[in-house]
């Protein structure tokens, strides 16, 4: 394992708690505790912890903060108001995503960014070098943690704190424990119902180690970049550098509820109404395993033995028991939902479903 790797506030409580680790995006993340499937389990039935601090953090401040957002990222800061958060794509002019990330409208002149960890200083680059006079935008990447309480015990657990939780779906709140001031988001990327905390990056540890001893009392655990992956992938969430990049559109992704097409500007705005007017040339869709097998990511997908198309995603599910995958499907392979096609792992055919996510029925909302 390099030893470049970043490291963040809490490892040595994950080390305690007796985490396994691995890389990810230039990071050193726990990956499991009791083990995946277990910590799947637990956040589908109870609630799971997940110490995503290499998340990036970004703040953009000063007169017209948000409109000046509103005209570079693709959805809508109108459709929402101060104390909510959203998810949107930051694009270049040619409609790739540099990045997908939730923005925090805190006041007309104050939006804070949570970007995903690789892609902060691209993100961050692309806002300073665009940005009017008057608006900074500072990279706030080890300023803050980020703890992910995911769960249909949730709730119980973040309010035996002391914080906020009756916030809508994408609402946030401030609060705090223990002295140390905590944002408060209803947000996550399990499918479940959750919350996102950040605490100051100094003061995190006191926020986590709360967090472990209310989630085992709730019959949760401790989860690492394994559950998370097997999560979001049962939901169908995208992840980047796999369902979107550069090279993949919003579009493609089927992000195109994320995109504000009546703002009059946005990143990317030109290059994304042609490709909604002639239509992508591939979409994502959802694979699931009729038989035995594991599905991987850049795997070829086949049609009657003719290529159709890539996985981007593809792994174990726990809930449903069987393989599962995302890929991009080439639109003019004329593939439809309920059709049966095949997928090369290494020389072996998969027989899979197209299916459209989530596999399994979403609770967030």
């Amino acid at each position: 394992m390099s030893d470049n790797l970043l490291h963040g506030p809490l490892e040595d409580g994950h080390r305690e708690l007796g985490a396994s680790f691995a890389e990810f995006s230039g990071w050193l993340m726990p990956l499991s505790y009791a083990g995946t499937v277990s910590e799947h389990n637990a956040t589908r039935s109870a609630v799971g912890l997940f110490d995503v601090s290499h998340l990036g953090k970004a703040l953009v401040r000063g007169p017209g903060a948000a409109a000046y957002v509103n005209s570079a990222l693709t959805n809508d800061l109108g459709r929402i108001e101060p104390g909510k958060a959203q998810y949107t794509l930051c694009c270049n002019d040619s409609g790739g995503v540099i990045d997908d990330l939730i923005a925090y409208y805190v006041s007309d002149d104050e939006i804070f960014l949570v970007p995903n960890a690789a892609n902060t200083p691209a993100v961050v680059a692309a806002l300073q070098e665009r940005a009017p006079a008057g608006l900074t935008i500072t990279d706030q990447h080890r300023s803050y943690a980020v703890l992910a309480v995911q769960g249909p015990k949730a709730a119980h657990v973040v309010s035996r704190l002391g914080l906020p939780t009756d916030m809508d779906y994408m609402g946030f709140e401030d609060g705090e424990v223990d002295a140390t001031p905590v944002r408060v988001c209803r947000t996550g990327y399990t499918g479940e119902q959750g919350y996102e905390l950040l605490p100051a990056w100094d003061r995190a540890s006191v926020v986590f180690d709360a967090l472990v001893e209310e989630v085992a009392a709730a019959g949760g655990q401790p989860a690492g970049l394994g559950a998370r992956d097997t999560l979001r992938t049962e939901m169908g969430y995208p992840l980047h550098g796999h369902e979107l990049s550069l090279d993949i559109s919003p579009l493609q992704a089927r992000c195109g509820w994320a995109i504000g097409w009546k703002k009059d500007a946005f990143w990317g705005r030109d290059a994304l109404l042609a490709e909604k007017e002639a239509g992508p040339r591939r979409l994502l869709r959802g694979l699931r395993a009729v038989g035995r097998g594991v599905l991987r990511a850049g795997a070829t997908v086949l049609a009657d033995d003719r290529p159709v198309g890539v996985t981007t995603s593809g792994t174990f599910s726990p809930t449903l028991k069987l393989g599962i995958a995302l890929a991009l499907i080439d639109t003019d392979a004329g593939v439809v939902d309920g059709q049966r096609v095949a997928v090369d792992v290494r020389g072996k055919a998969i027989e899979c479903e197209v299916v459209a996510p989530p596999f399994v029925d979403a609770k967030t909302r």
